[in-house]
């Protein structure tokens, strides 16, 4: 009796410490530390890659294909802002639905199995409109912001506080269980500290501590913050951070690796090579980083008007490795993919020691990590115009210039930051077949202009924001004058000069009812003047001025003083009696047109107006005129996108919903040859000159039926619609240029650490999308071949074979792989030259069942 009894005691032991064993390590399980590092996640020490996708910048419809194809690119990780504005329209009133929807975003990434970020903020910066503030936030009383100000401290501190919650009542902190692993308050501070001074530094410390007794149970961080108090961890953002060096005891964290650069209308298209941004990382690897963070990922769109600048297009691309439409852009994703591989393969060595630093040239180096048994290595050529050979453990090894190459075992390459082995996808634009029919035109009633009772009236000139309150990007200003009729130039003699000084950033000036002229800024000047004749009658005259802002600022100090609009002063000159100061003038304001006020762009609001039809549209192509016309969805599953090059200037709705501003403006720009070797900075690798900056406008699949869509468009130039046309983006071919082995060059592929006793041969790859096919192969030589993708040439050597070789292989299959080799090649076309593989292959639709 006695034993059941001892039995039953160490039972009910038994069970009591396997319960509390099980509580500990479901504890273990949940918890982010950090050292000097890496961040620790259930103990262990990580190094982790991680890629900005903004959700509202894309649907809900989108987020889990863009999130697994980044999995599938070796991202460990999912960083996001939280966007203040789109989130609390109005104070107090939130919104989490649709593409604002927080927490499903979050749980995507979760069931992806992938870690978050949260970045808070709530200042975003992000070319986002206000820096991601709501615009209500100027006008609470004594309000300055982003600083040691109680007003703004209070507004932040609940809109903090309501995300916090929100997170935890979801149990989305890794603390509970959750994805997310680090959390961000305040955003790019340390500039603006250091010019408020005292107050800037109060005001940081402030928020570091706000964010720290919110108990997330996990680290916050703050990018660009050198003095971030503890325990909050300073980041870094930039196109190169291996100079940087965290506060204190920290790992050092990369939060913005820039992938690309942002568009601005009138500008270039800029472009990040590969090679520098896979070198980048890896300069920032061997100086001991072991976080990195692309921005973007998947750059997206600016839909509605949520983007700043001013002047930000509504592509918000980035140059990313998934396109503005979630498309795989090669070889950018290929080549950072391999880069991960590689580095990962380095990853116990990385995070268990320091580097140690040797010199093995004048402007190379070797990064050596190495612990019990571990051993990796970087090798680094910082010269940006010659290859060089160095000697490493008593081995060779060539550096292509401005490189660097991962020894995961301190003696084999498996990967070169600026040799790209993977292919290259060819984006096109096809046409959908389907057409725009029925458009229609309604204009805007310029002479009725001032008959609403509720209009604004003041002495003087306002600022357009103050008026607006950014419910709109329209404002008129509205004045009149009495010319004598013995002015001269009503008898022939030289019109009056009317000049008017604007913040805004662009304007269109009407006299009694007749445009008169144009004039727009630009991101570099966004104070302009109109200068322009302006045919005026004896009597009263009436002149409307259209102050339209593109997009409001996203960065700088004191976002409670910035304005816009037409703040004067505004004159007529060549009167005989000397010009007419119109700024003190009784001026008139309508906010918005009346088209928006008739809600033109929804379904429901078309039909309140009538519509001029069929030929009469072609012949009436005025300014400020809204369209209209339906579709029919194409079929198949391609994203979509309108193309806006034939219209000037307005905004476009698809069902009610905002694709966002077009802007046909032609880009400024010195598009010229590009290399990735060197510093790079966005004026260094442009394309698009002369062309629009902006021609297609992505229309997301979601918001289409299958019949009867509605394609509302407000043109405030003039336009011809008729050169509207939906498209579908599509890989059209891929290419890969991949060199034959070399015995001296030891470079081998990354599966084969450790297999000293076969060398592999390298590889052509080649992969269409879902649904397609290799239909042809359009170049193909093995030799010495000469160009890049889309232009490749026959070198001086060249296999007759090539092409039957690349056809028996890879012709109907969705992928192929094709050996590099002479024997592959049924023999030698030049002996004792280094040989290389260029292919281009069309991609169509899957013609059969191979692959």
């Amino acid at each position: 009796m006695k034993r059941m009894e001892t039995n039953s005691v160490s039972k009910s032991l038994f069970l009591v410490s396997l319960v509390l064993l099980l509580q500990c390590f479901q504890l273990i399980q949940c918890s982010v530390s950090y050292d000097k590092k890496a961040l620790v996640i259930d103990g262990k020490r990580r190094f982790l890659f991680s890629g900005s996708i903004h959700y509202p910048r894309s649907t809900p419809e989108m987020w889990e294909d863009l999130i697994q194809k980044s999995k599938a690119g070796g991202i460990d990780v999912i960083e996001t802002y939280v966007f203040w504005n789109g989130h609390e329209p109005s104070p107090g009133n939130y919104y989490f639905q649709g593409r604002y929807d927080l927490v499903r975003f979050i749980k995507t990434i979760q069931n992806a199995g992938l870690y978050a970020v949260l970045r808070i903020g709530p200042y975003v910066c992000a070319e986002w409109n206000f820096g991601g503030f709501p615009v209500w936030l100027k006008y609470v009383p004594g309000i300055s912001f982003r600083t040691d100000n109680e007003p703004f401290k209070n507004a932040m501190q609940g809109f903090t506080e309501k995300i916090v919650q929100m997170m935890k009542a979801e149990k989305l902190f890794e603390s509970q269980g959750g994805p997310i692993i680090l959390s961000q308050i305040e955003n790019e501070y340390g500039p603006t500290g250091m010019a408020l001074g005292a107050a800037g530094h109060s005001y940081m410390t402030w928020a570091a501590k706000m964010a720290v007794d919110l108990d997330t149970g996990v680290p916050w961080v703050m990018c660009k913050e050198q003095d971030a108090p503890d325990p909050v961890i300073s980041t870094c953002n930039g196109f190169y951070c291996d100079a940087f060096t965290a506060n204190g005891n920290k790992p050092k964290i990369w939060t913005e690796a820039w992938s690309g650069w942002f568009s601005e209308f009138g500008g270039s298209i800029k472009q990040r090579p590969v090679q520098d941004l896979a070198f980048a990382v890896a300069r920032f690897v061997q100086k001991g980083g072991t976080f990195v963070n692309y921005y973007m990922y998947h750059g997206g769109t600016n839909f509605g008007r949520t983007a700043g600048g001013p002047f930000i297009t509504t592509s918000y691309d980035y140059d990313a490795p998934l396109d503005e439409y979630g498309l795989i852009r090669e070889p950018k994703y290929g080549h950072l993919k391999e880069l991960h591989k590689a580095i990962k393969l380095c990853e116990p060595a990385i995070v268990s020691s320091d580097p140690a630093i040797t010199f093995l040239g004048e402007n190379q180096q070797a990064s050596v990590f190495s612990s019990d048994g571990k051993c990796a290595a970087f090798l680094s050529n910082f010269n940006s115009r010659s290859a060089v050979r160095v000697m490493f453990n008593n081995r060779h090894y060539t550096l292509p210039p401005w490189s660097s190459s991962i020894l995961p075992d301190c003696e084999n390459v498996v990967f070169n930051t600026a040799k790209v082995g993977v292919q290259t996808s060819k984006m096109q634009m096809l046409p959908a077949y389907n057409k725009l029919v029925s458009w229609e035109a309604y204009n805007e009633e310029i002479s009725s202009l001032g008959d609403d009772n509720k209009m604004i009236t003041a002495v003087g000139l306002l600022e357009q924001i103050n008026v607006t309150r950014d419910a709109s990007d329209y404002l008129w200003y509205m004045t009149s004058v009495e010319v004598n009729p013995s002015e001269s130039f009503l008898n022939g003699g030289e019109w009056p000069t009317l000049i008017v000084q604007t913040s805004g950033h662009a304007l269109h000036v009407y006299i009694n009812g007749q445009l008169s002229g144009s004039a727009y800024g630009t991101r570099s000047n966004r104070k302009f003047a109109f200068t322009g004749k302006v045919n005026l009658r004896a009597g009263t005259n009436r002149i409307a001025l259209l102050s339209i802002a593109v997009g409001l600022p996203n960065i700088g100090t004191h976002f409670e003083n910035w304005n816009t609009g037409v703040l004067g002063p505004v004159a007529l000159h060549g009167f005989k009696n000397g010009k007419i100061d119109l700024t003190w003038a009784k001026w008139f304001y309508q906010v918005g047109l009346k088209g928006e006020t008739m809600n033109l762009r929804s379904v429901h609001g078309v039909s309140s107006v009538d519509w001029i039809r069929g030929s009469l549209v072609a012949e009436r192509q005025q300014p400020l005129t809204w369209y209209k016309a339906t579709f029919d969805a194409p079929g198949g599953d391609e994203p979509l996108a309108l193309d806006m090059s034939t219209m000037g200037k307005g905004q476009v709705w698809i069902n009610g919903e905002s694709i966002g501003r077009y802007w046909s403006t032609p880009a400024i720009g010195n598009c010229g040859h590009c290399s990735y070797a060197g510093t790079f900075r966005p004026p260094k690798c442009q394309s698009g000159c002369g062309k629009p900056t902006q021609r297609w406008y992505h229309v997301p699949r979601s918001w289409l039926k299958p019949t009867q869509n509605l394609l509302v468009l407000f043109e405030e130039i003039g336009g011809d619609t008729s050169g509207i046309s939906l498209a579908k983006r599509s890989v059209t071919s891929v290419c890969a240029q991949v060199s034959e082995y070399h015995p001296t060059t030891k470079t081998f592929e990354l599966q084969s650490i450790g297999k000293h006793d076969e060398v592999p041969r390298p590889k052509v790859h080649l992969q269409c999308p879902r649904g397609q096919s290799i239909s042809t192969i359009k170049f193909a030589s093995f030799g010495t071949p000469a160009g890049t993708c889309g232009s490749y040439q026959k070198g001086s050597c060249h296999s007759s074979s090539s092409y039957d070789i690349l056809k028996q292989q890879c012709i109907g299959k969705r992928k192929c792989t094709v050996i590099v080799s002479n024997n592959n090649f049924k023999g030698d076309p030049c002996p004792y030259v280094l040989k290389r593989v260029a292919v281009e292959a069309v991609c169509g639709p899957k013609i059969t069942n191979r692959g």
